[in-house]
């Protein structure tokens, strides 16, 4: 059980002696654009399973356009659409390797970095101070965090 009174938040919620508040701003507004970033990948995420599904779906289409007698549609969606490249030389899970292991790499390698050298490694500094100033302190469901 914890040693802080009940009513603050965690230790781990808590600015750090001496962290001026532009720097919790910054390190705030630098965790949102990760958050935003983080929505993004799942945007990629959802457009890698569409296409796929997509292509899949297509090729029943072509399975379809068989039986129903159309032999030469079939032939060409076939071969001009199902297993196209999505953008010259990529497939979707190709584009989602790119962006995982560049771009969103070293933006979360960035993120934590200036977490570690600025607040000991705190998350969400910014949020925690937000709820301390937007809660209604002693009300039930205002509470810092939960019961331990």
């Amino acid at each position: 059980m914890s040693d802080q009174p009940a009513d603050q938040p965690d230790a781990a919620h808590q600015r750090p002696e001496g962290l001026d508040d532009a720097t919790v701003e910054a390190l705030g507004t630098l965790s949102k654009a990760l958050e935003t970033a983080e929505h993004a990948r799942g945007m990629l995420y959802g457009f890698h399973r569409l296409s796929g599904t997509a292509d899949l779906l297509a090729g029943d289409a072509v399975d379809e356009l068989r039986e129903a007698g159309h032999t030469e549609l079939a032939d060409r969606v076939e071969t001009e659409l199902v297993g196209r490249n999505v953008i010259e030389g990529r497939w979707t899970f190709q584009i989602v390797e790119d962006y995982d292991d560049g771009y969103y790499a070293l933006f979360r390698e960035l993120e934590k970095t200036a977490r570690d050298q600025l607040a000991g490694g705190r998350r969400h500094l910014f949020e925690a101070q937000m709820k301390e100033d937007r809660r209604s302190h002693g009300r039930p469901a205002h509470e810092a965090r939960p019961d331990e």
